[in-house]
C-alpha cells in the first residue's frame, strides 16, 4: 500500500454546521412502495435486508483480513441475524438472551463471543454450557468469574483508549488501563484461561480514522511486553465504531479499511495478529428508516421564528441517541421533500416529559407548510432505535421493526 496516502486518511474530521437542511428522499423504490402500501398508524422502523447484506459485503471487502463479529445489540431482529449468518458473519453478544437468539438460528457457538465485560456469574456459566468459549473482561473480579464458570476459555481484556471524534463516545465504564491489562492477562494464564488478545473501542460513529492508529500504538507495546513475560497474544479486537451516513459526510468504508491496514502494518509489520472487528451501526444504520407522524406544530408566543414540531416518536420511543443531540438523523417529509419554503424548527417527542426534546440547539429546516398528520421519514435509523424504545412510557407502544 502506498504510504503517501496515509496522512490524508488520518486527518481528523472537521466540525459541522449546526443547521441541518431537510433531507431529500433517499428511500429505495422497494422501501417507498412498502411504506405506501403499509399505511402505518404508529411509528415503525423498516429495515431493508438487501442494504444490510450490501453493507456486510462492502465491509468484508474493505477489511478482508478481519473476522466480522456483528454487534447484535445494534439491531437483534431475527431476519437480520439470519442474513448475516448466511453470509458468514460471526456475532458479538452483550447478554445471554442475545446468545440464545443466535443459537436458535443454528449459529455455531464458535461464531459467538460474549463481549460484555459486565456479566452475571450464572450467565457466564450458562453461556459456557451452551458452548461459548470466547469472553471479554476488564477487571480482576470478572476474570475470577470466568476462571470459575468458563474454565479453559479464550479471553480478551478490554483496554481504555481515546474516543475523540466519536459522535457517540464511550466513557471509562468499559476497559482498564494498559498497566492493569498486563497484570490481568498474566493472571488469566495462571488461572487456566487462554489469554488470546486485547480489545478496545474508539467510540461509536467514529469519524476520525487515525484514532485506531493511536490506539494500536499503545496496544503494540503491551503485546511486546507480554511476549517478554511468556504470553504470546494471537488476536486483536479492534471493536466497532465504523460509521453510517447521517447528516455530514464521512470517509468511505474503503478508507477505513486502508487506514486500519496501514496502522496494523506500521505497528506489527509482518507479525499482525488475527483481527476481529465488531461492527453494528455500519451494518444496519443506513438500512433503516422510521416512518413517524407530525402531531402538532406550535409557537410559544407571537413572532417566534422557530416552530415547535412534535412527533409521535421521541427520546423514550427509540430516539435515545438524540440525547445531547449526539446523533443527527436526516429527516424528510413525505410529499414535501423538494419544498423550498422552509424554516428552523425545534423537534420534540410526544411524551409528558420535558427531557423528550430531540433537537433544539441544532436548527433543523422543515417546510413552512408543515402540519399535523404529515408523514415524517427519519433516515439511517436501523441501529440502536427499536431496542432503545421503552416498553410503554406514557402508554405509547414500543417502536415496531419490520424487515423487508
Amino acid at each position: 500500500m502506498a504510504t503517501d496516502l496515509m496522512p490524508a486518511l488520518f486527518e481528523p474530521a472537521q466540525g459541522e454546521d449546526i443547521t441541518i437542511p431537510m433531507a431529500s428522499n433517499p428511500l429505495s423504490p422497494r422501501v417507498s412502495s412498502f411504506l405506501a402500501e403499509a399505511n402505518f398508524q404508529d411509528p415503525h422502523l423498516v429495515v431493508d435486508l438487501e442494504q444490510v447484506l450490501l453493507n456486510y459485503q462492502n465491509l468484508d471487502q474493505a477489511m478482508p483480513q478481519a473476522e466480522i463479529f456483528y454487534a447484535v445489540k445494534a439491531n437483534p431482529e431475527r431476519q437480520i441475524l439470519q442474513v448475516l449468518a448466511d453470509s458468514g458473519s460471526s456475532f458479538d453478544a452483550a447478554s445471554l438472551n442475545e446468545i440464545e437468539s443466535c443459537l436458535t438460528l443454528g449459529i455455531d457457538p464458535d461464531r459467538i463471543s460474549f463481549g460484555n465485560t459486565i456479566k452475571k456469574q450464572r450467565d457466564i456459566a450458562a453461556a459456557f454450557q451452551k458452548g461459548i468459549r470466547l469472553f471479554a473482561f476488564d477487571s480482576a473480579e470478572e476474570l475470577g468469574k470466568l476462571a470459575e464458570s468458563a474454565p479453559g476459555s479464550h479471553v480478551f481484556c478490554r483496554v481504555l483508549v481515546n474516543c475523540d471524534g466519536a459522535e457517540w463516545p464511550l466513557s471509562n465504564k468499559f476497559g482498564c488501563s494498559m498497566e492493569m491489562a498486563e497484570q490481568l492477562m498474566i493472571e488469566a494464564q495462571k488461572l487456566g484461561l487462554i489469554p488470546t488478545g486485547l480489545s478496545f473501542h474508539v467510540g461509536s460513529q467514529q469519524t476520525q480514522i487515525h484514532q485506531w492508529g493511536l490506539a494500536l500504538g499503545q496496544i503494540k507495546k503491551l503485546y511486546s511486553s507480554l511476549k517478554l513475560r511468556g504470553i504470546t497474544l494471537t488476536h486483536i479486537n479492534l471493536g466497532g465504531g465504523f460509521p453510517t451516513q447521517y447528516t455530514t459526510d464521512i470517509p468511505s468504508i474503503a478508507a477505513y479499511g486502508q487506514g486500519l491496514e496501514f496502522a496494523l502494518e506500521q505497528q506489527f509489520g509482518d507479525q499482525i495478529p488475527k483481527v476481529l472487528i465488531e461492527p453494528g451501526r455500519y451494518i444496519v444504520g443506513n438500512a433503516g428508516v422510521i416512518e413517524a407522524e407530525v402531531v402538532l406544530v406550535a409557537q410559544k408566543q407571537e413572532g417566534d421564528e422557530r416552530r415547535w414540531v412534535y412527533l409521535d416518536i421521541g427520546i423514550f420511543s427509540g430516539l435515545a441517541e438524540c440525547m445531547d443531540e449526539a446523533i443527527k438523523y436526516p429527516i424528510s417529509i413525505l410529499g414535501k421533500e423538494t419544498c423550498k419554503e422552509v424554516g428552523s424548527v425545534i423537534l420534540a417527542g410526544p411524551s409528558c416529559d420535558s427531557v423528550d426534546v430531540l433537537y433544539k440547539e441544532t436548527a433543523y429546516q422543515l417546510p413552512l407548510n408543515l402540519k399535523a398528520g404529515d408523514k415524517v421519514h427519519i433516515h439511517s435509523t436501523g441501529a440502536y432505535t427499536s431496542t432503545y424504545s421503552s416498553v410503554g412510557f406514557n402508554g405509547f407502544p414500543p417502536l415496531k421493526c419490520v424487515c423487508i
